[in-house]
């Protein structure tokens, strides 16, 4: 979505929380990520907030009270409504959010060998590695 507005970027900033499917120290969202870099050659930075601190994301906090505002007496019936509802929210100041459903499938029970860990591009930060890191792209 951003690649219009940032045809030239050469990075890409991603917070995240430690807990769910993101986690710092889950092997198949390392991976992935490492695949996105690739994919768009782009390096990606990841910071985590540490464990029990999501509540300092600015961002989430910033946008969340709109958007419950914007679909505030709106049935959620389907995936699909709940996208729209936030992906047509907006606010006084000009934030304006973009979402999108993704329909991909995706399997469950990924097993990352060590040897796919050892492959990824990934420098930690000299503070606390294990929640801020970089992947570079892989040459092609």
């Amino acid at each position: 979505m951003g690649q219009p507005r940032y045809p030239d970027a050469q990075h890409l900033m991603i917070t995240a929380d430690c807990g769910g499917s993101h986690g710092p120290r889950l092997r198949l969202w390392r991976v992935e990520l490492q695949t996105l870099a690739d994919e768009l050659n782009l390096t990606i930075q990841v910071s985590h907030f540490p464990p029990g601190t999501s509540k300092w994301n600015k961002i989430e906090h910033r946008m969340f009270c709109h958007i419950t505002n914007n679909w505030r007496g709106r049935p959620l019936i389907s995936r699909e409504t709940v996208v729209q509802l936030i992906g047509h929210t907006t606010t006084l100041s000009g934030l304006r959010i973009q979402a999108q459903l993704d329909d991909n499938r995706y399997e469950k029970g990924i097993k990352v060998s060590q040897d796919a860990l050892d492959a990824l591009a990934l420098e930690r930060d000299a503070f606390h590695g294990e929640w801020n890191y970089r992947l570079h792209p892989r040459a092609a």
